[in-house]
């Protein structure tokens, strides 16, 4: 098991490599249509956007969560 010290890389990783799957999948698709190329278009896009999605996550994860505590009421 991975210890839970590395939780939050860990996220960072996942949600950064689903989120940029999807949007990369999509942006391919509507650029290329069903064409027999799609398939290594998108893995490469996917990629290229998981190269940059990553460290982006874990820049912008500590004020996301500042920003997002900041705008929930108290209960």
């Amino acid at each position: 098991m991975i210890p839970k010290k590395y939780g939050p890389m860990l996220f960072s990783l996942i949600l950064s490599g689903l989120m940029s799957l999807l949007v990369s999948g999509i942006a391919t698709f509507r650029a290329v249509g069903l064409s027999s190329e799609l398939f290594d278009l998108w893995t490469s896009a996917w990629l290229t956007a998981w190269l940059v999605a990553f460290p982006v996550v874990m820049l912008v994860a500590p004020f996301t969560q500042k920003l997002v505590r900041s705008l929930l009421a108290e209960c």
